[in-house]
């Protein structure tokens, strides 16, 4: 299996390909690293491979906030520049002046 090396990185902001939500990227998996459970959750035409990054978001649509876990070839990078509110943002990163997250020192690895 060939690695591949992760298109987004960690505090990038995100958006699904397919679905309504965004969200900060807090962790990185190089390749799929979740329960069979979960995997076959999905809908076999819209499953995923599992050998790509997958991405811990801490994301939100319309209604709620919550984590999400989502593969490379679903995301791509949010240009709306629109407020993230997921509370959670605020313990983990820090916002730069730019709108650009980063990790808090206390969670960097």
């Amino acid at each position: 299996m060939k690695q591949r090396n992760a298109k987004f990185n960690i505090g990038d902001v995100v958006r699904h390909r397919m679905f309504p939500f965004r969200g900060v990227i807090f962790d990185v998996d190089p390749e799929f690293a979740n329960t069979e459970e979960w995997w076959n959750s999905i809908p076999a035409e819209v499953r995923p491979e599992k050998d790509q990054p997958f991405y811990h978001l801490l994301a939100e649509n319309d209604e709620t906030e919550y984590v999400a876990y989502v593969s490379e070839q679903n995301l791509i990078n949010d240009e709306s520049g629109a407020p993230l509110r997921n509370p959670q943002i605020a313990q983990i990163f820090d916002q730069a002046p730019t709108g650009q997250f980063k990790p808090k020192m206390s969670f960097a690895h």
